[in-house]
């Protein structure tokens, strides 16, 4: 019997784990274990071709053994807290859940003298404010984290070249740019203009789109491609590195707002809302993708204008529902 290549997914259920799982399950020969906490909607169209179970990472004897029973070849990390204004809001929730999740698994797969390899999840928004000469940003760039979760994500990252320098655990590092898709949850910029328009558009609240800061710059890769990276990076990255992913070009939110309401049925209107400033907002960033292009292989290939037409339709399907 030909072997299948055992992976596990954390936060399998999340946004970019749910299309993980699918890109996964278009290649030959992998099995896709998965683990995470609350709902499931984001999977329930896999109809069982992955093997799911409710588990909370944060606590070290359900990840060991979870590990044990997957015993996983390949590791993808993705569960945590993802959304950076939480972090402000409740900044240790964010750190604590980050962190600890992390430590356990990767203290797990060194107990186990696993040889699996683990990708690292990252973030840009580690390097925070990066002033225009030093853009793109590249992986030498120095950190100037401005939330608590870009803080946590710094952390995780060292983390990941802590064990694979003390551990020899082949862990592969990535510090991924905003990636949009079908699935996000409502908090994040694209999802929310989306649900806005749908709900406007089914007649369930008034013709008004409330935003926050339309100025800042941001790197918007497609999920579907992003997760196309993930896969590269642990099949052709070199365990130990670290690799920028994204598109290497930078769009303001106003723009992602005006491509957004041309596709609206109906007319909208637009207001500030003060409640949906940050804190602290970083004017611009964009990375220099071009170590992981090299070493991979890896493109983008869904424009930003499929990426918004796929995310109104899934809120649309989802409003009328």
């Amino acid at each position: 019997m030909e072997h299948r290549v055992r992976v596990l997914i954390t936060g399998l259920n999340g946004f970019a784990g749910s299309h993980l799982a699918d890109f996964l399950l278009t290649q030959p020969d992998i099995k896709v274990f998965g683990a995470g906490v609350g709902p499931t909607d984001n999977i329930a169209h896999l109809n069982g071709r992955a093997t799911f179970v409710q588990a909370d990472l944060t606590k070290l004897d359900v990840t060991a053994a979870l590990l044990e029973e997957s015993q996983p070849e390949r590791v993808y990390h993705l569960a945590g807290q993802a959304f950076a204004p939480i972090s402000w809001q409740d900044p240790w929730g964010t750190i604590e859940i980050n962190l600890r999740a992390q430590v356990n698994v990767l203290n797990t797969l060194a107990r186990m003298k696993s040889r699996a390899r683990v990708l690292v999840i990252g973030s840009i928004d580690q390097y925070g404010r990066v002033d225009a000469q030093n853009l793109p940003v590249k992986e030498t760039a120095l950190f100037n984290p401005d939330s608590p979760y870009a803080v946590s994500k710094i952390a995780q990252d060292f983390l990941g070249l802590q064990y694979f320098l003390s551990d020899q655990l082949h862990v592969v590092r990535v510090r991924p740019s905003n990636h949009i898709g079908p699935r996000q949850n409502e908090q994040f910029v694209t999802s929310n203009f989306a649900k806005q328009i749908a709900e406007i558009e089914a007649g369930e609240r008034e013709p008004v789109l409330y935003v926050g800061n339309l100025t800042a710059e941001r790197d918007f890769t497609d999920v579907r491609d992003m997760v196309h990276a993930y896969y590269l990076a642990l099949e052709r990255g070199v365990a130990g590195e670290v690799y920028n992913i994204g598109s290497e070009r930078t769009v303001s939110i106003k723009h992602v707002l005006d491509l957004m309401l041309k596709q609206s049925r109906v007319p909208i209107r637009v207001e500030q809302d003060p409640a949906r400033f940050r804190p602290s907002d970083t004017p611009i960033i964009y990375c220099d993708a071009s170590k992981f292009r090299t070493q991979t292989g890896w493109q983008t290939t869904i424009p930003l204008g499929t990426s918004l037409h796929d995310i109104l339709d899934y809120w649309r399907t989802k409003v009328s529902k």
